[in-house]
């Protein structure tokens, strides 16, 4: 990646993606690319090449936000997906993370702190806003029990694996190490009987510890 990041917005509301385009003018370091009205534009553009992140709306038409970033995250892993949104619900957030988004973000969110994301996010890292951040915690610590003798950490590295976060990402949410994370995630696949992370996000959804 170069020192520029490279965005491509994508906002049914053109008065809202104008907008962002504009603000994203007055960031060092960061060029708009494109702008998509919908999922499939955005899609398009990031296909064309030169793209690091696309600053994703969820509720757009002809192709919703979760289905590119579920595109682009199978078809383009090299760009990233940070969604910028008005939704802040339980749903919104395990659906957009499950399809690979790295970052979530609501639209108070201001000129700073969206900066700050985006270069997290064209870095690798994840980033969420207070309140995500807020629901994702809330979650894990209302995560039901499992019959298969989980513990409460287990139970909670897998309602993040099921929500499409990475060993990395898990670490550094729930303030642990990696070599910890990893540990927690060979115990719970015994448990679970899973052989690789497909299997453990289906084993989350039937037993109720990751929500659709």
């Amino acid at each position: 990646m170069s020192d520029v990041i490279r965005v491509v917005v994508a906002d049914d509301q053109q008065v809202v993606r104008e907008g962002l385009v504009a603000l994203l003018g007055l960031l060092e370091g960061v060029e708009v690319v494109g702008a998509a009205a919908n999922g499939g534009e955005a899609v398009e553009l990031a296909s064309a090449g030169g793209v690091d992140v696309v600053l994703m709306d969820l509720k757009m038409p002809v192709v919703d936000g979760v289905q590119a970033t579920a595109r682009l995250t199978a078809e383009h892993p090299e760009v990233a997906v940070l969604v910028l949104t008005t939704y802040a619900d339980d749903t919104s957030i395990a659906q957009a993370l499950k399809a690979g988004a790295r970052g979530y973000l609501t639209k108070d969110a201001g000129r700073v702190e969206i900066g700050a994301a985006l270069r997290a996010t064209a870095a690798g890292q994840s980033t969420f806003d207070a309140e995500v951040s807020r629901r994702l915690v809330a979650g894990l610590s209302t995560a039901p029990k499992s019959n298969d003798g989980l513990t409460a950490r287990e139970t909670e590295v897998l309602r993040l694996i099921a929500q499409g976060l990475s060993n990395p990402e898990i670490a550094a949410l729930l303030f642990i190490g990696e070599a910890t994370v990893k540990t927690h995630i060979n115990n719970t696949f015994a448990k679970i009987g899973a052989r690789h992370r497909a299997e453990a996000v289906r084993y989350a959804y039937r037993h109720g510890i990751a929500e659709a």
